[in-house]
Order: structure tokens, then C-alpha cells, then sequence
């Protein structure tokens, strides 16, 4: 339940687009520039809340088009009301508003999620192909000890003798986790599953497409490496789902595009998923939501994901002052 207020607040949104250092490439295709909206509330008295739509539509939120009609049509005082009335169909900007909404409230008591965010540990998004071997060094000596590589950009042989040589580097006390991102077929998912069990990788993210639930609940319970969902729960409403369908295995949680923070809360806190909370390449304002919402709801040893400052340059992702990243270029 948000916080009513006496007053509206002024709304205010910038868009934003952010390049990465090098193109991201995944199964879903390479990925160039980060496109976004920061949002910011005012209230009667000067005091200010900051929130983010970062929305990521090949991975079933809205589009940045969709988002930004959202935001143009919004009027420049807006009340609870408006929060609360956005639909499902736009998941990131539910989150956005309604993160820039609880800062604005910090005595609401959905609001207080500042945990301790320091303490949580991060896997590092590595670089896909052969890359991947020596990316990690750098990484492990500012701290990871937790790495994430993609899988199903390449010949999956091919792939499979770079996991080897990959895992075969890497110190002992490491983690591996792998993400298909929807982009094995069945045959080429049991290779990489026969293979993991081999090398004990963490888990393997999303091996199958969405409408593949079924085979992946199966898959999950013949082999000993964990299988995380990841494009079938990006919103709250298909985490609600899959949960309701059996699946028991990990959630792997986006939350700047799962919908509202305090439903997407509610739900962690109901049901004790075994929850690993990660990034899409939001801004600070968004990471900040993020990473409290996984200090609070990450209940097993579990690194989040969002070890991935390192694929930008502009430094926007560790500002701490957001009215210095709402002033940015």
C-alpha cells in the first residue's frame, strides 16, 4: 500500500542512453547501447525521490518506446493514484515509479529496504568465446569470486572445450554459472548439463526458450546441476507462475523489470524462493533498488548478479550522488 500524501508531487523524466565498452552478445543478438528513463519526484518541500525505468523488451518487458509514451502522458503532478493504476503490461515502469515513490516515503514502512549492500557478493558477467579465459584474472584480483559466462552464441562444441579450458584456470575456491539465455535445444542443453555435472558449475540459466517450461522442470530433476529460470519469470506475474507449476529450482529475479518492488517483495518473503537478484544494466538510482531488494530477499549463498559495472565506462552505475547522475550528459 503506498503512501497517500496531502500534496501531489511534481514528475519529472529524462531519458538517457548509455554505450557499452564492448557490444554485449547473447543468444538474443549483440546489444550496442543501453537505453533508459530516470525519473524524479518533488514534494511541497524540496525533498526529492529518484527512480529508473530501464526496460529490456526482448526479455518480455516493455519497450523504451512504450515506456516513454508512459512517461509523456503522465501529467506533471502526480498522486498515488497514478502509481498504483500503471498496468502489468508495463513492469518496468511500475518498478521505477513506484522505487522513486518509496524514496520520496522513506517512513512508509514498505519503503525501509536499506540493508547493508556492501556486505553482498557479486558474479562478474564475463566475455563471451574464448574472451572468457583471461577476463576473469582482473575480476578475481577486484574482488569476484562468483563469474557468469553465456552460452549458445556459438557452436556448442566449440563452447564446450572453452568451458573446459575455462574452468581448468580458474582457482579452486570459484564460481561458474552459465547462461543459455533461451538459446539450447533440447539435445544441445543435455551436452552442456552432462558436461556441468563433470566440472560442478553452480547452475545453468534459462537453457530452454519460455514455452519449453515443462522440459526444463523435467531436465531439472535428472541432473545434479541446478537449472535457473531466468527470461521465463522476468516479470512477477510469470514468477507467480512458474512457482504455481511446480518449479522449486532457482528464480533467477531481474526486479527493474518485474513490477513493483513491494508485490515483488511480498511474494520473496511469502514463498522463500531460492532467489538470485540481478542487473539489467540499470543506472545507479536503479541498482540501488535492486541491490537493497536483494540484501533483504537473497536467503541462501548466492552471489547477485551485478558484477557488471566493468562494461561501461561512464561510471553511472556507482554514483552515489543521483542528482549528480540526474544532472549528467
Amino acid at each position: 500500500m503506498l503512501a497517500t500524501q496531502i500534496h501531489p508531487y511534481q514528475f519529472e523524466f529524462r531519458a538517457y542512453q548509455r554505450l557499452f565498452r564492448q557490444p554485449l552478445k547473447t543468444s538474443h543478438g549483440l546489444w550496442n547501447v543501453r537505453t533508459g528513463i530516470l525519473l524524479r519526484l518533488t514534494d511541497e518541500t524540496g525533498q526529492v525521490g529518484f527512480g529508473e525505468i530501464s526496460p529490456l523488451a526482448w526479455f518480455g518487458s516493455e519497450t523504451f518506446e512504450q515506456a516513454l509514451a508512459f512517461c509523456q502522458q503522465l501529467p506533471s503532478e502526480i498522486t498515488a493514484g497514478h502509481v498504483s493504476a500503471i498496468p502489468s503490461t508495463l513492469p518496468a515502469c511500475q518498478f521505477g515509479l513506484e522505487s522513486a515513490w518509496l524514496a520520496l516515503n522513506l517512513n512508509n514502512v514498505a519503503a525501509k529496504i536499506r540493508n547493508p549492500k556492501s556486505e553482498i557478493p557479486y558474479s562478474a558477467l564475463l566475455p563471451t568465446g574464448p574472451d572468457a579465459v583471461e577476463a576473469w584474472r582482473s575480476l578475481w584480483q577486484q574482488g569476484f569470486y562468483t563469474f557468469k559466462w553465456k552460452v549458445g552464441v556459438a557452436a556448442v562444441q566449440e563452447e564446450l572445450e572453452i568451458l573446459q579450458t575455462l574452468c581448468q584456470s580458474l582457482p579452486p575456491q570459484a564460481r561458474l554459472r552459465l547462461d543459455a539465455n533461451a538459446g539450447l535445444t533440447l539435445e544441445t542443453a543435455i551436452a552442456y548439463l552432462q558436461v556441468c555435472d563433470q566440472l560442478g558449475i553452480e547452475f545453468l540459466e534459462q537453457p530452454l526458450s519460455v514455452s519449453q517450461f515443462q522440459t526444463m522442470l523435467e531436465l531439472s530433476q535428472q541432473y545434479s546441476t541446478p537449472l535457473a529460470l531466468d527470461e521465463s519469470v522476468a516479470t512477477l506475474a510469470q514468477l507467480k507462475t512458474c512457482y504455481a507449476k511446480g518449479w522449486r529450482g532457482i528464480f533467477v529475479i531481474k526486479p527493474a523489470i518485474a513490477g513493483f518492488p513491494s508485490q515483488l517483495r511480498q511474494f520473496c518473503q511469502t514463498h522463500q524462493i531460492d532467489a538470485v537478484f540481478s542487473s539489467v544494466f540499470e543506472t545507479a538510482i536503479g541498482r540501488d533498488v535492486g541491490l537493497s531488494l536483494a540484501a533483504e530477499l537473497t536467503s541462501r549463498d548466492r552471489a547477485a548478479g551485478f558484477g557488471v559495472t566493468h562494461w561501461f565506462s561512464d561510471g553511472w552505475d556507482q554514483l552515489s550522488d543521483f542528482e549528480q547522475l540526474w544532472n549528467s550528459p
